[in-house]
């Protein structure tokens, strides 16, 4: 069986991204924060990348990332349960930030729910720091844990 591929998110997708968010990242929350709608705003947006991991026509997981200045900010990063533990996170990650690097970006920025102990080592594992935590960020009830990563890379012998 041939790995997930990795594109940019198409309008119709959107639905099915949401979905995933509500069931993978926004379980337990009142409301829905990343409903059909704002996916869609994002897949419209120029200074967003939605980035979808597809295997046999199936979405296996997707990141909303925003391109700022000099940094961007992670939204969300899920991968379906029965495709977890495979590596295909660290692709995403990896895609984003060639992405960023290209676009000139030196750090990516995220948050998550401070008890999710597993998205905290898979973000430190890629070498991202803990900086913050931001009281009732979810909702005014869940404390978030902010992550950064500065992606510079050093070419020492390409400097004379």
């Amino acid at each position: 069986m041939p790995g997930p591929t990795f594109r940019l998110a198409r309008l119709p997708e959107a639905d099915a991204i949401a979905r995933m968010s509500r069931e993978l990242i926004e379980a337990g929350l009142r409301g829905w924060s990343w409903d059909p709608q704002r996916v869609a705003r994002a897949i419209r947006a120029r200074d967003t990348v939605v980035l979808v991991a597809a295997a046999q026509d199936s979405l296996i997981g997707f990141a909303i990332m925003n391109f700022g200045d000099a940094s961007a900010h992670l939204s969300l990063l899920a991968v379906q349960p029965s495709h977890q533990r495979r590596g295909i996170g660290a692709r995403m990650m990896a895609w984003l930030e060639e992405s960023a690097l290209v676009a000139g970006i030196t750090t990516i920025n995220l948050e998550l729910r401070t008890n999710n102990s597993a998205a905290r080592g898979f973000y430190r594992a890629l070498g991202f720091r803990e900086t913050a935590h931001i009281a009732g960020y979810y909702q005014g009830v869940e404390t978030a844990l902010r992550m950064s990563r500065d992606i510079r890379r050093w070419i020492s012998d390409r400097i004379s």
